[in-house]
C-alpha cells in the first residue's frame, strides 16, 4: 500500500459540496495535510409520497412482461429496497430482483445490489445514460416492459424513448429527490470566498450541487463572483459525466480521475495535478 504524505495538502484549503459521504472525503483530503470547507449544498430524501414507489413496486413483483430493469443510481435500487422492506414486500421484490435481468449504468448500482446478495447482470459500456441506450442495442430479446429506476426525478426522456424505439415500454420510478441542505446564507459565503481566492480547489461529485450553486448565485445576483471565483479555483469531477455536465455550464473542469471514478482516485488525481504543476513551475 502506498504511503500517504501527510503533507500533500500542505497549506490548500479545498472545499466539498458532498453530503453523503462528507466525513468520507474529508478524511482522505485531511490525512494529507488539506484544510476543508465542507458546504453540502444538497441532501436526498425519499420521495414525500411513497404510495406510487409502493404501487410501482407491487406492479414489478406481479408483472410476468417486466424483465428488465435498467438501474441508473445504487441510491436508487438501495431505496426501492428499503421501501419494500418498510411494507412486507422485501422478500417478494428481492427474489423479482434475482429473476430479472438488472442493466447498471456504472459500479455503483452494483455494489449496491451486492449488499443484498444480487448481481448485475449487464453493465453499461460506459456509466451514462447514453451508454445505457448503447447497451440495450446490444442485448437480445428485451422484455415487453423494461423497469427503469431513475436518477432523482429527471424523467430521462433519450432513455426512455430509446426503450420504446426498441418495442419496449419503460415503466419509472422515482425513489428519491434532491433537496437543498444548506441554508442559502452559507452558500453565498463559499461563493464570496471562492470570489475572493480563499479556496484553492473544489470538488463536485454530483450534478446537483452545481445546479444548487448556481441557483443561489442567478436568486442573489452573485453569478459574476461565481463565475469569477470558479475561474480561478481547481475545479475536481469526480468522473467524466460530472465534467461534461460542468463543462456544458461553461465551467473549466481541471481534474477527472483516469479510469476509476471514486472518492479516493478523486483525491489522487488532484495530488497529481499540483504535483505535476509543481515540476512545470506553474502557480497553482
Amino acid at each position: 500500500m502506498q504511503d500517504i504524505n501527510p503533507n500533500q495538502f500542505s497549506g490548500r484549503t479545498i472545499a466539498l459540496p458532498e453530503s453523503r459521504q462528507l466525513d468520507v472525503l474529508a478524511a482522505l483530503f485531511e490525512r494529507r495535510g488539506a484544510a476543508i470547507r465542507r458546504c453540502p449544498l444538497v441532501s436526498i430524501h425519499d420521495a414525500p409520497d411513497q404510495a406510487p414507489i409502493i404501487a410501482w413496486i407491487r406492479a414489478f413483483i406481479a408483472d410476468a412482461t417486466m424483465n428488465d430493469l435498467i438501474i441508473l443510481t445504487g441510491e436508487g435500487i438501495t431505496r426501492l429496497i428499503q421501501a419494500a422492506k418498510r411494507t412486507g414486500l422485501v422478500d417478494a421484490f428481492l427474489h423479482k430482483l434475482g429473476t430479472t435481468r438488472l442493466i447498471v449504468r456504472g459500479p455503483k448500482p452494483g455494489r449496491a445490489l451486492k449488499t443484498w446478495g444480487l448481481q448485475p447482470s449487464v453493465q453499461a459500456v460506459e456509466p451514462t445514460s447514453a451508454g445505457i441506450i448503447s447497451t440495450l442495442s446490444t442485448l437480445p430479446a428485451l422484455s415487453p416492459r423494461i423497469g427503469v429506476v431513475l436518477y432523482g426525478t429527471e424523467e430521462n426522456a433519450p432513455l426512455q424513448a430509446a426503450i420504446s424505439a426498441h418495442g419496449a415500454t419503460p415503466v419509472p420510478v422515482a425513489p428519491y429527490i434532491y433537496a437543498s441542505e444548506s441554508e442559502t446564507g452559507a452558500v453565498l459565503a463559499l461563493i464570496e470566498e471562492l470570489a475572493e481566492g480563499q479556496i484553492d480547489a473544489l470538488a463536485f461529485t454530483s450534478q446537483p450541487q452545481y445546479k444548487r450553486l448556481a441557483s443561489v448565485a442567478k436568486t442573489h445576483n452573485c453569478e459574476p463572483q461565481l463565475v469569477q471565483g470558479l475561474a480561478r479555483t481547481r475545479i475536481a469531477a469526480i468522473g467524466p459525466v460530472m465534467a461534461s455536465y460542468l463543462t456544458e455550464n461553461d465551467v473549466r473542469v481541471d481534474v477527472v480521475p483516469d479510469g476509476r471514478f471514486f472518492m479516493k482516485p478523486l483525491v489522487d488525481a488532484l495530488a497529481d495535478h499540483w504535483a505535476q504543476a509543481s515540476l512545470e513551475g506553474v502557480s497553482q
